[in-house]
């Protein structure tokens, strides 16, 4: 039986992962503390999605550790020695970032090194995905020039008609300290897999999302938007005339995408993984199509202010992605993913 070890087991991204590999046979391993209550509170809380996996997962062991105790971590995958190492865990939050610089940059910095390192010296030949974001580009996408529509921005500049593309800069802009900590994890995943020639990605997630995601405020706006209108909550909109445009990908086609990447590994690569430009929408049409399925009005305030760092329009370019793993697409569309949680966060309520 091949062993799976995955990092933030019981987030979004994790426990897809999770469901669908011990689906295919493998024992699944999850590192899981629950940080993400400690970053934003009880409503960022995971244990239910913990138990779940614990319920409905052949094969899946809990191990209660940090990224950050270098010591947990070496001792673990010197026990493993997993077939596959997938990192999802981090501070996510950009807003959260600034008030808690060093548990941002130990977590997402020092908790990749630490898995990087425990790879190398006991099984540098298994592959290793990195789940990165799309905020190591900083707010250089700001830059583009761009045509403001009546419900959305959009890119003005023909030669981003497909959206982001991995080749994109990553230098002088701003990151948000958030950014500039996936920066360098991002970085050093690719420094170890051409250094030691260890099979490797970065995955520079757009909005990574699904009927699993805990959203709250500082993290997960699609998730948290939905369940802001189904509660009737005020929603806070920062800055951009709520014409802000993020693409949106399905967690089981972050999944699908891994697991195509497992059967054929490369070295050092990195991909812009997000929903592109079919399944981006802005603000103003994320309310619409709530609203659509929930029958509820969208209780929502607008701030002039917008967050720092953040996107005016981002979407991926997914051209390299299929020209790799032509096996690979979307498969989740955005009517699927708005569907998938109203149920979800009916299912909770």
């Amino acid at each position: 039986m091949k062993h799976i070890l995955i990092t933030g087991s019981s987030g979004l991204i994790g426990s897809e992962v999770a469901t669908y590999f011990s689906a295919m046979g493998y024992k699944v391993h999850g590192i899981d503390n629950n940080q993400r209550a400690v970053f934003f509170g009880p409503q960022g809380d995971t244990r239910w999605n913990q138990a779940r996996l614990e319920k409905t997962c052949k094969d899946f062991q809990h191990h209660e550790i940090d990224i950050r105790d270098r010591e947990g971590i070496l001792s673990l995958v010197q026990k493993i020695r997993p077939d596959v190492i997938v990192h999802t865990a981090a501070q996510p939050s950009h807003d959260r970032a600034a008030d808690i610089p060093f548990d941002d940059f130990d977590t997402n910095a020092v908790g990749t090194l630490n898995l990087l390192e425990s790879v190398r010296r006991f099984c540098a030949d298994s592959p290793f995905i990195h789940m990165s974001t799309n905020k190591v580009y900083g707010d250089a996408p700001n830059r583009i020039r761009l045509e403001e529509l009546e419900r959305r921005w959009d890119y003005g500049d023909p030669s981003f008609v497909q959206g982001i593309a991995e080749d994109f800069t990553i230098d002088q802009s701003k990151h948000s300290l958030f950014g500039a900590s996936k920066v360098a994890g991002d970085i050093m995943v690719q420094e170890y897999g051409r250094y030691f020639n260890i099979p490797c990605c970065c995955l520079r997630g757009g909005c990574l999302t699904g009927p699993s995601h805990s959203g709250v405020e500082l993290h997960g706006f699609l998730s948290y938007l939905i369940k802001c209108n189904l509660e009737g909550q005020k929603y806070t909109v920062f800055g951009y005339k709520a014409k802000q445009v993020r693409d949106n990908i399905h967690s089981y086609d972050v999944v699908r995408f891994m697991w195509e990447f497992i059967q054929a590994p490369r070295i050092a690569e990195v991909y812009n993984l997000g929903g592109g430009k079919q399944n981006s929408c802005s603000m103003l049409e994320a309310f619409d199509r709530v609203e659509k399925i929930s029958g509820k009005a969208m209780n929502w305030a607008y701030s002039e202010k917008n967050r720092e760092g953040d996107h005016i329009c981002y979407y991926s370019d997914l051209r390299k992605m299929k020209q790799h793993y032509p096996n690979w697409d979307i498969t989740k569309s955005l009517d699927d993913i708005f569907t998938e949680i109203v149920a979800a966060w009916r299912d909770r309520a």
